[in-house]
């Protein structure tokens, strides 16, 4: 058992603790066991990971820094002190990432896909590129000398770029130019098989074009040098709280995030040191935020060599089911969520149950009234469809936009204006709160009165990322649910704050006391000798307070699992703080997104007798204290144990994608017990239907029971 040091603190830097998450990302990029490309995808995860965290994390540390403000992290650190210890992490990750890239470079070689290899430039690939380049590239792009007569040219977000050093053959004169790298244009270009031959798939990035033919570019100039470089701006949004117009307010804002601070900038290793020097002083950073390399620049942009047609180096490809319930009632969702509560598990259920959910009740007569949140989307939304269809029919329609969803702003704006065209009537919610929620809620007139059907959801109403995220949908007529939730958006819509809730939680008013109660009937129970258990999945575990209050059962005997896919700051392990706690996080296939809360009530885990809720919020500050969140509890008896003793215990018991969390912070992959099959949960749910989806035709027997006994499938 680890003790804790004096100058320790009880808890992890949140800022480290991201960056160890994404290192156990790109450590799934050197798992043998994956196919190929899809070891590329996650290094390519690995890059925008990077990019989104330097934009958002270390953008709003370095704005500290310069405005003076000295308010310590958690593990109290000062804004300069994480900067340092950040960028110090920063240069092993990037290294990693470049090792990585080799290493799978020289794979896909192997696998006849080529990046940029300059031996297989024959004859006739040169041929064809220098075509493509004159036709293709050259007409955009546009060289800028740069010298007192030309100001610096602005060099957007995530922008890339090439500086030439050239001398005029006429005079000798010396002079650097920059060539800015059209964000329209890809990344890569892919050589037709029919110029290749059978040489496989060949790549070469548009900037190895640009500087292979850039004597077209420059005629009579020598080319002295080149190099490429990156930058990353400061991309966060900062809304004063008296906005008067928030959609006016937001079109400005991100018109100046186009135009943030220079937070980083990537150059190459060899890169000139006078054009070097030149972009230091005209972005105005220092070599803090400077970062070399000598290998390749925006590793985000392997993405586009992931999507090559070989499926024999990708994952076989996975068909979500449409869940046996669902199939009983001839598709119709309104009757089979009237027989019984039922959770849809995406991306193993379809996600289709959630949007046949709202098309039916556009197209249903007798349904008068829906209502639904909206965080993020996607650019092609069937959810944005149904409400249209629906306001078109004449039903009364309200759509609760959140215009603060990050990097969904401007779309989320788009589709407010489109729903609105179509007679939705739209809110935008609160100025200071996200409206993080995920409900939708449809009034049917049945009979002599009304019947409210409800969704709650995990996840967004995003159709791409419902088929890569593990998330659950859980679909209810209880009047109690229904109720609460129309309070839940009279209070988003009309600021009127809901009184007596009857079942749900709501952040920012009682979410957090919910679960402070929970943990304390469990301390509670301990002490009287009882068993006390708390089991919680979340994504990220940050909140000062909801760790402290974990630290107080842990200290009367209440045994805690975690499992924190993502940031955590609570430290495991720890004599006389922790020494009941465990955390692993699961890295897999699908991104573990559903939040579950589970408390043993006096019984062991688990049991029919746990206090199980599922949740939009994660257990951070933000979540618990300032967006519009919500709590469910999970009462029918086959959700119940669905959500708990097949989901939770599935993640907990999972041994092939799992790593634990020790005390000084660092992760280790889980290995299996000796003797004790290893146990991967995303296989177990795509080969497995769900306890509530799979319908009267399954017997009880077709779900292999999951033992925590055994630590394996019963």
């Amino acid at each position: 058992m680890a003790v804790l040091g004096p100058d320790e603190s009880p808890y992890f830097n949140r800022e480290l603790s991201w960056l160890q998450f994404n290192q156990r990302v790109l450590a799934e990029a050197c798992n043998e066991a994956y196919p190929l490309l899809e070891r590329l995808r996650f290094l390519s995860i690995s890059g925008s990971n990077l990019d989104e965290f330097m934009m958002i994390r270390v953008a709003g540390l370095v704005g500290q820094v310069q405005r003076g403000f000295e308010v310590p992290s958690i593990d109290g650190r000062s804004p300069a002190q994480q900067l340092t210890a950040i960028r110090e992490n920063l240069a092993i990750l990037s290294q990693r990432q470049q090792a990585v890239w080799r290493q799978l470079r020289t794979g896909l070689a192997q696998a006849d896909i080529h990046v940029a290899d300059e031996e297989r430039v024959s004859p006739e690939v040169h041929k064809w590129l220098k075509g493509y380049f004159l036709d293709n590239i050259l007409p955009i792009i546009t060289p800028q000398a740069l010298d007192p007569a030309h100001p610096f040219p602005f060099v957007q977000n995530e922008g890339l770029g090439l500086l030439f050093t050239l001398k005029r053959e006429a005079t000798g004169e010396q002079l650097i130019e920059m060539v800015l790298i059209p964000s329209a244009l890809p990344r890569f270009v892919r050589v037709p098989d029919a110029v290749t031959g059978a040489g496989g798939a060949l790549y070469i990035s548009i900037a190895r074009l640009i500087q292979r033919y850039a004597e077209a570019l420059f005629p009579g100039f020598t080319i002295e040098g080149d190099g490429l470089f990156r930058v990353l701006r400061d991309s966060d949004i900062e809304i004063a709280e008296e906005a008067e117009d928030l959609v006016r307010t937001f079109r400005s804002a991100l018109q100046r995030r186009r135009r943030g601070q220079v937070i980083q900038l990537e150059i190459e290793e060899d890169f000139d040191p006078a054009a070097e020097a030149l972009l230091l002083d005209q972005l105005g950073i220092n070599e803090a935020a400077l970062i070399k390399t000598d290998g390749m620049i925006g590793i985000d942009g392997l993405a586009e060599i992931v999507r090559e047609d070989r499926p024999d180096l990708k994952f076989d490809a996975y068909s979500p089911r449409l869940p046996e319930r669902i199939r009983e009632h001839d598709g119709d969702v309104f009757s089979a969520i009237r027989e019984k509560d039922i959770v849809i598990h995406h991306p193993y259920e379809s996600f289709e149950v959630v949007v046949d959910f709202l098309r039916q009740a556009a197209a249903d007569p007798d349904v008068v009234a829906i209502k639904q949140t909206l965080y993020r989307a996607g650019s092609q939304s069937a959810v944005i469809g149904a409400l249209i269809e629906a306001a078109e029919a004449g039903k009364s329609v309200t759509a609760v936009v959140e215009l603060k969803a990050r990097f969904d702003e401007e779309q989320n704006l788009q589709w407010a204006s489109k729903l609105e065209r179509a007679g939705v009537q739209v809110i935008y919610g609160f100025t200071d709160w996200k409206t993080h929620a995920k409900v939708a809620m449809v009034v049917r007139r049945e009979g002599d009165g009304f019947r409210t059907y409800c969704h709650f959801g995990t996840g967004n109403y995003h159709p791409v990322t419902a088929k890569i995220y593990t998330d659950l949908s859980f679909f209810t007529a209880d009047p109690k649910l229904g109720r609460d939730a129309a309070k839940m958006f009279n209070f988003v819509t009309g600021y009127v704050e809901p009184h007596a809730l009857e079942r749900l939680h709501i952040a920012p008013i009682d979410l957090r006391q919910e679960i402070y109660d929970r943990i304390d009937a469990e301390i509670d129970n301990a002490q009287k000798g009882r068993p006390a258990a708390i089991w919680m999945k979340c994504n990220q575990l940050t909140d000062e307070g909801m760790i402290d209050r974990l630290y107080a059962a842990s200290g009367a005997g209440v045994q805690v699992e975690l499992v924190v896919r993502g940031i955590c700051c609570l430290r495991p392990g720890i004599a006389g703080l922790s020494e009941n706690i465990r955390v692993k996080s699961v890295i897999g296939r699908f991104l573990e997104h559903s939040r579950i809360y589970a408390f043993a009530n006096g019984h062991p885990m688990p049991s029919a007798h746990a206090a199980v809720y599922i949740a939009s919020a994660d257990m951070m500050s933000r979540n618990l204290d300032r967006r519009v969140e919500t709590l469910i509890p999970v009462l029918n008896r086959t959700v119940h144990d669905q959500v708990l003793q097949q989901v939770l215990l599935a993640n907990m018991l999972d041994s092939e994608q799992s790593w634990w969390l020790h005390p000084d912070g660092s992760y280790t992959r889980v290995k299996a017990e000796e003797g004790v099959k290893p146990f991967n949960c995303h296989r177990y749910f795509m080969t497995n239907p769900s306890l509530s989806g799979r319908g009267g035709a399954l017997e009880a027997g077709a779900v292999p029971k999951l033992s925590l006994r055994r630590g394996a499938v019963a």
